[in-house]
């Protein structure tokens, strides 16, 4: 009976050798806060951290020992995600109210502008705070701001927080002809996307 247990261990031990042996090969130990993800055909890193709602450099950071030109069937880590389930939420409620009817990249633009404020020593230190910030943005003002998001402002919000660190610094947004701030027109503009001006 010992000799039968001892080769189906034996055997079960070749199996997770095979299964895991080298697509972990040269991986750091998996993090409590780390899940394993299986590459799939067409996948790129970009891809994977729009997916999963995650920074592309937190992806490659996570997975620094590997070539990052992933592979089919490839094992990789995905981090814990920085931005909550409720923060992505409340800053697709903002992007939907800010900026339906404009340009998808209009959209991934204005989140950005709330994820660069985050990081800015200027401004808050949290998505909420920033959206909440006194006399910031017209749909807290409004009500609007509570309206739930379509698709396009949710999916804007996850290719956002996948191009943290790495697209325009923007801190404001601003329709000219729908403002009069003239503080405003004095800052920097970044980018013209459909109506909106970003500017630092």
């Amino acid at each position: 009976m010992k000799k039968v247990a001892t080769i189906v261990l034996s055997l079960l031990f070749v199996f997770l050798s095979l299964q895991y042996g080298e697509t972990t090969k040269g991986q750091a130990p998996m993090k409590d806060d780390q899940k394993m993800y299986t590459v799939q055909k067409g996948d790129t890193s970009y891809k994977i951290a729009v997916k999963f709602g995650i920074s592309e450099l937190e992806l490659k950071n996570a997975n620094a020992e590997m070539d990052m030109k992933f592979k089919k069937g490839e094992k990789i880590y995905i981090p814990k995600p920085s931005v909550t389930k409720q923060e992505k939420e409340l800053l697709a409620r903002l992007v939907h109210a800010e900026a339906e009817g404009e340009p998808y990249k209009g959209k991934v633009a204005v989140a950005s502008v709330v994820l660069n404020r985050v990081e800015n020593k200027d401004f808050p230190d949290s998505i909420k705070e920033v959206i909440y910030e006194k006399r910031q943005f017209e749909p807290v003002a409004n009500g609007s701001i509570n309206e739930p998001a379509g698709e396009a402002s949710k999916k804007a919000v996850n290719e956002a927080i996948a191009l943290q660190g790495q697209g325009t610094e923007s801190l404001y947004f601003f329709n000219p002809d729908q403002t009069s701030s003239k503080w405003l027109r004095t800052k920097t503009v970044t980018e013209v996307i459909g109506n909106h001006r970003f500017a630092i």
